[in-house]
Parts: structure tokens; sequence; C-alpha cells
């Protein structure tokens, strides 16, 4: 999803992938020219919750939302809790923003870009959930530096929950899997796997809704998918 310089990989250099795929249909392409700049993130500034929702609320953040169906249906199920989404991808933002207005959704915020540059600017501790789900898996090794499960993204993850917040990743990709825990056991001291049994991270938890893309994954391409919990300590 992200590329970083070199040394620092908390730092933006570029976006890979496309950021637009098929033209948007004309009731897309209003959202995104009247609703979009009335929920978007501000461009610059501390992102917290009194900033973006009036009041000090959870907060939650959601990197690469895809189509939006896990950020409509999350702030859907608790209302009073502000749900922040980043996605690259214009269409995945339409179809968000289809979401926000078919169920009336007033606790959203979304953010037409790359996820680092508003994560970086949330205060430390301020989060109550981060979401990570069915990322780009980048799955050549050459590529490994632009997955988003990295420590620089991870250590600003960590740093950005409160303690008892929690950390959720999925993904349909083996190699990905891999990656993201050798990734997360560096992080041991800044996160508990929540797991009780050897199935656990092969069942959905409770409150994870099936997206669009896990329903392609699992039933399209016969894709097993894993869930991941940690906890912040």
């Amino acid at each position: 999803m992200t590329a970083h310089k070199d040394g620092d990989p908390t730092t933006i250099n570029r976006l890979y992938g496309r950021s637009q795929g098929k033209p948007l249909r004309a009731a897309q392409q209003e959202l995104v020219d009247t609703l979009l700049p009335r929920i978007a993130v501000p461009e610059d500034g501390p992102v917290t919750a009194e900033r973006l929702f009036g009041e000090d609320c959870p907060l939650h953040f959601e990197i690469g939302f895809g189509g939006g169906e896990h950020l409509a249906y999350r702030a859907d199920l608790l209302p009073n809790h502000g749900l922040i989404g980043a996605e690259p991808f214009l269409n995945g933002v339409a179809q968000a923003l289809g979401h926000v207005k078919s169920q009336t959704l007033a606790n959203v915020r979304i953010h037409h870009g790359d996820a680092l540059q508003v994560l970086n600017r949330i205060p430390d501790g301020a989060l109550t959930m981060a979401y990570l789900l069915h990322p780009d898996p980048w799955p050549k090794n050459r590529h490994a530096k632009r997955r988003m499960m990295n420590d620089g993204p991870v250590r600003m993850i960590a740093d950005k929950l409160k303690p008892g917040g929690e950390f959720r990743f999925g993904t349909d990709h083996p190699i990905y899997v891999r990656h993201a825990l050798m990734v997360m056991r560096r992080f041991t001291g800044d996160f508990e796997w929540v797991i009780e049994g050897p199935d656990d991270f092969r069942n959905r938890p409770l409150g994870w809704p099936e997206t669009r893309y896990e329903h392609k994954a699992r039933h399209t391409f016969g894709h097993e998918v894993w869930y991941f919990r940690f906890r912040r300590r």
C-alpha cells in the first residue's frame, strides 16, 4: 500500500498501486464532490475526537478500508464512537461514502489518501481500536518493504493506541501471515496476542463483519482467511 524512504519506515514517499479504477458513476461522483468535503479529515493539524466529532469519544482508525463495509458496520454498531477511515483508492472512497449516506452515519470521517499521514497526526494513546484488514500483500520478497505490516507502521499503531486498545489484522494471504507474525514477535512488549485456542485465528470474532473482499477471497478463490487481535499492553 505504501512505500517509505530508506532508513525511516514511517516517512511517506509515495503510494504504490492504482489510485482509481473504472470511472465513477454520476451518483458516486456527486458524493465525492459534495459529501466527502463535509466529512473529510482536515489536511493538517492534530486529528482528535474533539476536532472531528465535537466531543471526547472513543476513536477508531481503519487503514485501507476498501469499499467501506467494515467501517460502516462498526460505525453503525458503535454510534457513540468516532471512526476514521483512510483509503487511497477513489472508487473505494466513493463506495464508503455511499454507505455513510444510506445508513446516515454521523460518526465517520474519511481521508482519501495515505493512512500514515493521518495516523501520524493522531495524539499518542488516543485510539481505542485500529484495523488493518486484507492489505495488499506485496508477495514478492523485493516488495516486502511496501507492506503496511512492517516495524515503522506497527510502531506508530502501538504508540497511538491507548493501553488496553486493540489492533485487528486480517488477511487471506499465507505469505503475509508469516511476515505479519514475524513483525509482531518484535512487539511482544507492546502487544498481547488475544487468543485462547489454536483455531481462534481461523474464526471471525464477534463484531467483525465479512467484507466483499473477504467473501470473494473465500468463496471465489477458495482462500483461507485469518483473523488476529492484538491488545495494547
